[in-house]
């Protein structure tokens, strides 16, 4: 969670050799998607950081090419009422991967530790109890043999505000912007020591968090994709072969319906080219 105090960003990779690695990583995520179907292991990755540090973007990128019923992203809402006076834990428990999937958390049981201490939304006494509980409800979730990854996506002051104002004016991601993520540039220190007193008690031996330096978010992207394989053990499942004939078999038997009984959509793209035929 780095403050900029003049720092210049690194030198950029290429376009070209950037798109030629993460197409590389993710080939490789693809083989780790088939290894946690078949050794039906169960994976969770935990995407923390400032708003506007890239954690959507790496997520958009790792699940690209993945199955979405081996591959699940959670990003879970505001807790209703109910979810309110449960055991702070046990909404996202029922979000945890069962043999066979890979959860990634876009945002997790952590906001306690975050936004809810920063804005008020928990009592000191609830978030002291986050702190003492949380290694030994992620201890639990080791034992019980689920492979945990925890990244903290860390981003500069400087950088976040010019992330903002360029959501501003931007129509596909004006939704990104709310009251609450400019509380995050007036609260920037308030948030700075409530990650500060996260790590110390949640950084663990068993249960480490990885920050990702992501004022650059393509470097962020690659670096982090890369870690995540480096640390999963996986293998390359052996496919069955698959044949596929020369053309369609055609057994003569099929009639298909007339055109004029299914509804089609208008042809738009027509419109597009200006075909008077339309």
């Amino acid at each position: 969670m780095s403050k900029s105090h003049g720092k210049k960003k690194p030198a950029k990779l290429p376009k070209d050799v950037y798109e030629a690695e993460i197409f590389r990583l993710q080939t490789e995520l693809v083989k780790l998607q088939e290894w946690v179907k078949d050794s039906k292991a169960r994976v969770v990755v935990i995407f923390e950081g400032r708003d506007a540090a890239g954690k959507g973007g790496v997520i958009k990128r790792i699940t690209e090419y993945l199955s979405p019923r081996v591959v699940r992203t959670v990003a879970l809402p505001a807790p209703t009422d109910r979810e309110r006076g449960q055991w702070y834990y046990q909404r996202y428990i029922a979000h945890l991967p069962a043999p066979g999937e890979m959860v990634l958390f876009d945002r997790s049981w952590y906001n306690r530790a975050g936004v809810e201490k920063v804005m008020g939304f928990c009592t000191p006494q609830e978030h002291s109890l986050f702190l003492r509980q949380t290694p030994v409800f992620e201890q639990m979730l080791l034992d019980d043999g689920i492979i945990l990854r925890k990244y903290w996506f860390s981003v500069s002051d400087g950088e976040q505000l010019r992330r903002f104002r360029s959501r501003l004016n931007d129509p596909v991601r004006q939704w990104k912007l709310s009251p609450m993520d400019l509380e995050s540039v007036y609260r920037w220190e308030d948030y700075s020591r409530a990650k500060d007193e996260m790590m110390v008690h949640t950084d663990t031996p068993n249960s480490p968090w990885y920050v990702v330096e992501s004022d650059v978010k393509k470097h962020a992207r690659l670096n982090m994709m890369s870690h995540l394989l480096s640390t999963i053990d996986y293998t390359e499942v052996t496919k069955p072969p698959v044949e596929l004939p020369e053309r369609p078999i055609d057994t003569g038997t099929y009639k298909r319906p007339s055109r004029s009984l299914s509804t089609y959509v208008p042809n738009h793209v027509a419109d597009l080219l200006g075909d008077p035929e339309n």
